[in-house]
């Protein structure tokens, strides 16, 4: 038989973990589908500086292994399965794991996150949080002073870029291209700054570095020419894919596949919502996404008071 709850809450990073302890503090009692790594993009991420409430870096799986047994101290339940299928045309809604296990749920908080995307390199994969970052916000003070490089030629390659000339000493933008995707206002503003460069109609071939990235070698896309490019710091800014493909359109996504939501964490289903980077594709900070599981567990709270 399906567990059957009050709340079921998808996901384990901030977000999820922040719904699930307000939940069981309302004696909501939920569960929580967390995956098999729980701890979402954090549990790759070297040290945190920007959480509040640690003085000094807390490494990223250190933090959410402090949420995880806050949620387990508060007694709630977690399944370390992902989940493939849900059902939302009517409540009690239903929830399906990969595994074959299943629950019923009065009211459904979707965290599930959103992965960035990376170049497919083994050489990047090698060198993640030793060099390599997909968040110039999250990673950009430990690079003050370096030169860095940031890959893509969009809106959010450009904002990484002038956030980055703030602190770097040099910022190279590697485009594919000739010319890039961003707003006509992103590019005016990137290249009026000094301190961005361009190394344009070119592919990283490969991250450069033994144990920290030294550079990246580059491929010329008209001419097939290698090059190296020296730099400390290598941020990918190609995009985030929201992890919503389980939802299988049963709720308003946006262009981007992210869920929409009206402010409050509800979305175009009654009684379900969504927390974190699913839902945000703008901010994608641990301390944003465990505010809108706050702000989501409330609202599901709400709702299950109002049909009391």
């Amino acid at each position: 038989m399906p567990h059957s709850r009050k709340v079921v809450i998808i996901g384990s990073g901030p977000a999820a973990c922040t719904a699930a302890v307000y939940a069981a503090r309302a004696g909501l009692e939920p569960l929580m589908f967390g995956g098999v790594m729980m701890g979402g993009q954090l549990m790759i991420t070297t040290d945190v500086e920007n959480f509040p409430g640690f003085p000094e870096p807390v490494a990223g799986p250190d933090l959410m292994d402090r949420m995880r047994k806050q949620c387990e101290r508060l007694g709630v339940g977690v399944v370390s399965e992902f989940v493939s299928k849900v059902e939302l045309s009517s409540r009690p809604f239903h929830v399906e794991t990969t595994e074959g296990k299943s629950a019923l749920a009065d009211a459904l908080i979707v965290a599930t996150g959103a992965d960035a995307r990376y170049l497919g390199l083994p050489s990047e994969t090698r060198l993640k949080g030793r060099g390599v970052s997909a968040c110039a916000t999250c990673d950009g003070f430990f690079f003050r002073g370096k030169e860095v490089c940031v890959v893509g030629g969009g809106d959010t390659a450009i904002e990484e870029a002038l956030f980055l000339s703030r602190m770097t000493s040099k910022v190279t933008v590697i485009h594919r291209r000739d010319k890039l995707r961003a707003s006509v206002v992103m590019q005016e503003r990137a290249r009026a700054n000094p301190k961005i460069a361009w190394a344009w109609n070119a592919l990283v071939s490969e991250v450069l570095g033994t144990d920290a990235v030294t550079g990246v070698r580059l491929k010329d896309v008209k001419t097939g020419d290698p090059r190296e490019l020296p730099c400390q710091g290598v941020f990918i800014a190609i995009g985030h894919t929201p992890n919503t493909a389980f939802l299988a359109g049963q709720l308003k996504l946006d262009s981007a596949g992210y869920i929409e939501t009206d402010g409050r964490g509800r979305t175009s289903v009654a009684g379900v919502f969504a927390a974190g980077d699913v839902m945000d594709p703008r901010y994608r900070q641990a301390v944003t996404a465990a505010g809108n599981g706050c702000i989501a567990a409330l609202e599901a709270e709400r709702f299950l008071t109002s049909e009391a």
